[in-house]
């Protein structure tokens, strides 16, 4: 609570409720602060103990103390919380769930030295592919959204309260499909360059939404497109694992030869091909671009650790 109103009189004091006499200032001010029934709340170690012998924790609330409540989890997320849990916990209830929720600083693997970089291409249509060659297919998550999306439509139509809430749940269940599916990717795509130690290498696609533009009917299959939360998972994924990790500049990595590096937009004629006009290479278009951001990060990783000049 305390903490509550401190954040309360930092943001007015910072103007970020606007001016003094402003409506939002105002109602801010003599509105008392409120928490849901429901809302998340921290524990610190004082206030909940955990036992991780018989999976329990105890936690001190305002009616005394509970002891024993049982909690679940997978073998290696214990092992982690063994090994690594700092600081304190949240518990939340999601869904008719309790959650508890605990902060684990885990320490970065040495990182080595790369023997080479594979390419990662992320696009709509095939969510990753790689300069080897593995292609991870958006198909099935595609038509997962459409599903969901008429399954939404049908529930704004009733507008009511209980088809909101429905709504919210679904919302949150597609969030979490997509997010499950984004894990797998990066796990594989990681372990392949831990497997063969090379380094991985991205396209640096911050502000893609905003340069590129497409019809009316594909803005919804845009906005949805997880390709940010891919390329997080890969770079903390990789850096847990001492992968080197570096994200290249994205121009023209679709229409440059990676043989002859001749560059053209008609050296893809449509989405899916790439057919050089100078020296005839032809493939996948989302395999070219990997292989281009391979040799892009090979490049960029060489000037980024290029040791500093000795002054004369």
């Amino acid at each position: 609570m305390a903490d509550a109103y401190t954040t309360l009189r930092s943001n007015i004091k910072a103007g970020n409720l606007g001016p003094e006499h402003s409506k939002r200032r105002q109602k801010a001010q003599s509105k008392p602060i409120v928490f849901r029934p429901h809302a998340s709340h921290t524990f610190d170690d004082r206030c909940l103990s955990w036992n991780y012998d018989t999976q329990t924790v105890s936690v001190w609330t305002l009616d005394g103390r509970i002891k024993n409540v049982r909690f679940v989890c997978s073998r290696g997320a214990l092992k982690q919380l063994v090994e690594h849990r700092q600081g304190e916990s949240d518990l939340a209830f999601r869904d008719g769930k309790w959650l508890l929720i605990a902060t684990c600083e885990i320490p970065e693997a040495p990182q080595f030295e790369p023997k080479g970089f594979i390419g990662v291409d992320r696009g709509i249509t095939n969510l990753a592919t790689t300069s080897d060659g593995d292609n991870h297919s958006g198909r099935r998550l595609g038509r997962y959204r459409r599903w969901q999306a008429r399954k939404k439509a049908e529930l704004q139509a009733r507008q009511t309260r209980s088809a909101k809430q429905l709504l919210n749940k679904r919302a949150r269940r597609e969030a979490r499909h997509a997010t499950h599916i984004n894990h797998k990717i990066a796990k594989t795509v990681v372990a392949v360059a831990q497997r063969t130690e090379r380094g991985l290498a991205l396209e640096q696609l911050k502000g893609i939404r905003e340069r590129v533009t497409v019809p009316r009917d594909q803005r919804a299959r845009q906005s949805s497109w997880p390709f940010h939360q891919l390329g997080s998972f890969i770079a903390y994924k990789a850096k847990r694992a001492g992968v080197p990790f570096i994200e290249v500049d994205p121009a023209y990595t679709s229409q440059c030869c990676p043989r002859c590096g001749h560059t053209e937009r008609a050296n893809r004629p449509t989405r899916d091909h790439f057919h050089c006009r100078r020296c005839g290479l032809a493939g996948p278009a989302d395999h070219v671009a990997g292989a281009n951001i391979a040799t892009r990060g090979a490049t960029a990783w060489v000037f980024v650790n290029m040791p500093d000049p000795v002054p004369a």
